[in-house]
């Protein structure tokens, strides 16, 4: 039983469940988005990708933290995932993540896209 992400109340009036593929995103999503020393109980949790809409775009800070994402998936999520690729891009006023990974239970090759606009909040 996978409990969704953000928690919520399913129109049954029961806590909203997530099937195992939505769960992993969310997961990803998890730590993807939230930043290092937010977590009182593990400061190193996450990966820190909220800064980087304020960073400037250039090729090099994108394949820095393309490393950071995937060392982060890989170090929170290595028992759960293989991560195969993460891409960062960030264009203008909008940025978005691509994780290409294999769920290691299935062996089924599965994406997950993130995209965020300035001002704007985070979108599975």
């Amino acid at each position: 039983m996978n409990i969704n992400y953000p928690f919520n109340i399913a129109s049954n009036g029961r806590i909203a469940l997530a099937t195992d593929n939505q769960h992993i995103k969310q997961l990803i999503e998890q730590v993807l988005f939230t930043t290092p020393t937010e977590r009182v109980n593990r400061p190193d949790f996450g990966s820190g990708t909220k800064q980087l809409v304020f960073a400037p775009n250039n090729n090099e800070l994108a394949v820095a933290y393309q490393f950071l994402v995937q060392g982060a998936l890989q170090q929170w999520l290595g028992d759960i995932i293989r991560v195969t690729q993460v891409r960062i891009e960030n264009e203008e006023m909008v940025m978005k993540i691509t994780v290409d990974y294999i769920v290691l239970q299935t062996q089924q090759p599965q994406a997950a896209v993130f995209t965020n606009a300035v001002g704007a909040g985070w979108s599975p």
